[in-house]
């Protein structure tokens, strides 16, 4: 699992000439700091008696990043898995029409899954990056570059997992869900571009 390595061996894995990790799974890694980032300045706030009236809100924004850096966490691994099963699918046997037929079966079901998992990391980036707002608004003020920097890498990863739906998009032949998969990538890059937009203007405001 390479949620298991060092850093440095994360890293190494990332320079190498394979191809998985890759750029999915270093957006779901920026993701996951991101929510770290959110969750460090929620600690920073709670039990300070400057922020006593946003105790709770902080404690509860804290739970949410928590559970979103579980689940961005996981996709790092999961972007993996699911392009080594688009090369699986890839290296099934062409030699009868038949064969053939079930690897593109395959192939197209493999690039699929393989599109659905940068979806929902873009999902879970919209989900931490409203928590973001929240906590450079309200929360301890000596951690606003903190809360700047989660804002930075959560689009950072929104964008990347979209290159990686834009990617997968092109070896489909399903129109229906291209069309729905995109419009939904397009809806939540919007937002969350808008939402960065927003904390980074405010945080350089005060800074």
């Amino acid at each position: 699992m390479l949620t298991a390595l060092t850093v440095t061996q994360f890293l190494d894995d990332t320079a190498s000439n394979s191809p998985a990790p890759g750029g999915g799974s270093v957006s779901a890694l920026a993701a996951a700091l991101g929510a770290a980032l959110t969750s460090m300045v929620c600690r920073l706030t709670i039990g300070k008696k400057k922020y006593a009236e946003v105790q709770s809100e902080m404690e509860s924004i804290l739970r949410r990043s928590e559970t979103i850096r579980e689940k961005a966490t996981a996709l790092i691994d999961e972007d993996t898995a699911a392009f080594n099963r688009v090369m699986a699918a890839f290296g099934l046997p062409k030699e009868t029409e038949e064969e053939k037929a079930k690897r593109t079966a395959a192939v197209q079901e493999a690039t699929k899954d393989a599109t659905r998992v940068p979806l929902r990391l873009m999902e879970v980036t919209a989900e931490a990056i409203i928590l973001v707002k929240d906590v450079a608004a309200r929360g301890n003020q000596n951690s606003l570059s903190d809360a700047g920097v989660a804002a930075l890498v959560l689009s950072a990863a929104c964008d990347g997992a979209a290159l990686n739906v834009r990617i997968n998009l092109g070896g489909l032949t399903d129109q229906v869900f291209i069309s729905s998969t995109r419009d939904t990538m397009d809806r939540i890059a919007a937002t969350v571009s808008a939402q960065t937009s927003e904390i980074l203007a405010n945080v350089r405001a005060v800074l």
